[in-house]
């Protein structure tokens, strides 16, 4: 497979994570790898992939199609995603997506002609409390109304970096699929940001006056070779 030997030697990094025998769990940071070279999981990226842990192409391919982070098809920089699921379509989520698909001429999972901005509904973002959500390369913006979402992407479209309601600057897909492949982020700009927001902080703060915490565990313990009812 073609690609540089900056990305082999990553692939070798992300294998060393793995116990042996366990390398095949690889292949999800494999595919955010080979997905930041060529801006989407390709056919070369299957090939690849599946060279490096020993698969076939048809294995590689029926985990890449299964979650929606990796794209089969050529996206654009700026992902920008429209919860349309419950709390958010209730609070205008399908209004901002239509929206959206109005300014951009572009329908769920399509790329404008730039090859700039792909927009997708998705079925949940996980941030109920700060619905409507929408999100650029995961990154969040909350509380988006329609004339919000047209102010980002016409920034977007404008060439600049719009500054999420939480969390870290903006990255493209391609510098964002690095860092989920389990990579530093390189720029320094993108150290820095606030990830907390008052609504979820609220939860924590309820949490900690009545006591509640997080089960204990052990973070040594050894991973089972054997399921419990084996192991009996």
């Amino acid at each position: 497979m073609n690609y540089p030997e900056k990305i082999r030697e990553q692939a070798e990094a992300i294998l060393v994570r793995y116990p042996e025998g366990r390398e095949r769990s690889a292949l999800l940071p494999l595919l955010h790898l080979v997905q930041s070279h060529d801006g989407y999981v390709s056919d070369e990226g299957i090939g690849f992939c599946a060279e490096i842990l020993g698969l076939t192409k048809a294995q590689v391919q029926a985990v890449s199609t299964f979650y929606t982070m990796y794209k089969r098809e050529p996206a654009g920089d700026w992902l920008v995603s429209v919860c349309t699921n419950t709390l958010c379509q209730s609070k205008g989520g399908q209004k901002v997506f239509d929206a959206l698909s109005d300014e951009l001429d572009v329908d769920h999972d399509q790329t404008t002609p730039d090859g700039k901005i792909t927009l997708e509904h998705a079925e949940c973002l996980a941030a109920c409390d700060y619905a409507p959500v929408v999100t650029v390369n995961y990154e969040f913006f909350d509380e988006v109304d329609e004339d919000g979402a047209l102010d980002l992407v016409r920034e977007l479209k404008d060439g600049r970096r719009p500054i999420p309601s939480r969390g870290a600057p903006l990255c493209t897909l391609r510098e964002i699929s690095v860092q989920l492949a389990g990579f530093d982020e390189e720029r320094t700009a993108g150290l820095e940001g606030n990830a907390q927001g008052d609504a979820t902080l609220a939860g924590a703060r309820l949490a900690a006056e009545a006591g509640i915490t997080a089960p204990a565990f052990d973070p040594a313990a050894p991973l089972l070779d054997k399921t419990p009812e084996e192991a009996k």
